[in-house]
Parts: structure tokens; C-alpha cells; sequence
């Protein structure tokens, strides 16, 4: 009986292969589509997935501002954030930052589903997230891909 057969494989940053993919963010809900973001990000979808390795794929997700919230979850939800100063907690909603920097939502919802130490940082840097149509990594070819398809 060969042994060798049975040996897990660890991927390291030197085997990993990284694509780059692009989602349309056009009509998708927001929590849906955060977590099958993330787990692109996270390389959870490749059959090499290593826990403490950065082996996931580079998103570009385009039309941000297009997202949608269930329910009434636009107006009623709150995000909050502290300013470090005493009485400096802030609130808004998701109508609020839309009117300002729309793509802040998907990355506030993305940045949530991913680890909370330094790989988690370094997986938030492979995503791009752009308001409107145009992006400026077509020098990468990136595969357009259908969100709902990934699982």
C-alpha cells in the first residue's frame, strides 16, 4: 500500500494560483451576495483551500450602487461607528451612505464575513469595489462570472 497517496496538500503563497473575477452587482441582495463574495475571496470555492493561507481569488464588483436590501432594511438599519472621543458614537443608514460612497455598503457587509486578524486584512485587499460600470483593471482579464451560480 503506497502511503503517499494519503498526505494532505497545504497550499503556501508560492503553489496558490490567483485569478481575477468580476462580479455584477446589478439587482443582487446584499448579504447574498456578500457571502458569496467573500467565500471567492477567501478561496473557499478551489479545491485547494488552505485555512491560513491567502489562495483566494482577486473580485472586481462593478455596479455597487445597485444593490438592494429586503424589507426595509434601506431606511431601518443602522450602522454605527466610534470616534474614540467621549460622546463620539455616530450613526447612519444604508439610505445615507448610498447618497455619499455607495460602494462602502458591500464593502462594510464583505469586510464582516471575513477573518478578524491579519489574513482577513490581506483578503480585504484583493477586493475592488466600483459605483458604476467602469473599472480600472481591464489589463488583468478578469473572468465575468454569474454570483448566483457560485454556492
Amino acid at each position: 500500500m503506497n502511503t503517499l497517496s494519503y498526505k494532505t496538500i497545504s497550499a503556501n503563497k508560492n503553489t496558490v494560483t490567483k485569478e481575477w473575477v468580476l462580479v455584477d452587482a446589478e439587482n443582487q441582495t446584499v448579504g447574498r451576495l456578500a457571502t458569496r463574495v467573500a467565500n471567492i475571496l477567501r478561496g473557499k470555492t478551489k479545491p485547494c483551500f488552505t485555512p491560513h493561507v491567502d489562495c483566494g481569488d482577486n473580485v472586481i464588483i462593478i455596479n455597487a450602487d445597485k444593490v438592494v436590501f429586503t424589507g426595509k432594511k434601506e431606511t431601518d438599519k443602522i450602522y454605527q461607528r466610534y470616534t474614540g472621543y467621549p460622546g463620539g458614537q455616530r450613526e447612519t443608514t444604508p439610505a445615507k451612505v448610498r447618497a455619499t460612497h455607495p460602494e462602502r455598503i458591500l464593502e462594510h457587509a464583505i469586510r464582516g464575513m471575513l477573518p478578524k486578524n491579519r489574513l482577513g486584512a490581506d483578503l480585504f485587499r484583493n477586493l475592488h469595489v466600483y459605483a458604476g460600470s467602469e473599472h480600472p483593471h481591464q489589463a488583468q482579464n478578469p473572468k465575468v462570472i454569474n454570483i448566483n451560480d457560485i454556492r
